[in-house]
């Protein structure tokens, strides 16, 4: 029996796509570097300091400078947020039924929480692990065995909606059900 519910954030419960590389290029142009579309496409869903080794970024201080400045101007892309409804319809079903819901996301906790209250979504979850509460980023399953250890359910009894192959092989290695999302 399936107990709790735990959905991956970007790119599963929301198409952050479009946000999340605005708000990207907006800060890579503030510190004098470019970024397009596909160099960005090609490193969606890594953690960030993933995503700048992948763009060659070694100095430290542009590294928190395109943080500090990518998270100050993601609120302002929210409009191209695209909420995957059906989803969200059916964690707020399962809850109000007596089940466990929980986010599972490598977002940055100031990010994914701004962008959660934007769509109206904080109070449909009894977790929310972002990516700095644990140590290790996806494929590692420590997020959704961190999960269900604060929920005190078993992985036979949790269901993931993931998206990205790294995120199912987590929820794979932690022994959790598991629904692949294509937005």
């Amino acid at each position: 029996m399936i107990k709790a519910i735990v959905t991956d954030f970007d790119g599963t419960l929301v198409d952050t796509f479009q946000a999340n590389f605005h708000a990207y290029q907006e800060a890579f142009n503030q510190v004098g570097l470019s970024l397009n579309e596909e160099q960005y496409r090609k490193c969606y869903g890594l953690r960030f300091d993933g995503f700048m080794d992948e763009m060659k970024i070694e100095d430290a201080d542009v590294r928190k400078r395109i943080r500090t400045i990518k998270g100050e101007c993601y609120p302002n892309h929210f409009a191209m947020l695209h909420v995957n409804q059906p989803l969200l319809d059916f964690i707020r079903m399962f809850r109000r039924c007596g089940g466990k819901t929980a986010v599972a996301s490598t977002a940055r906790g100031k990010n994914l929480l701004n962008a959660l209250t934007h769509i109206g979504a904080t109070e449909d979850f009894d977790l929310i692990l972002a990516g700095e509460d644990v140590k290790e980023g996806k494929p590692s399953p420590e997020i959704y065995n961190t999960v269900m250890q604060r929920l005190g359910v078993l992985p036979s009894e949790t269901l993931v909606f993931e998206d990205s192959s790294v995120g199912l092989q987590a929820a794979q290695a932690a022994g959790a059900h598991y629904i692949k999302i294509n937005l």
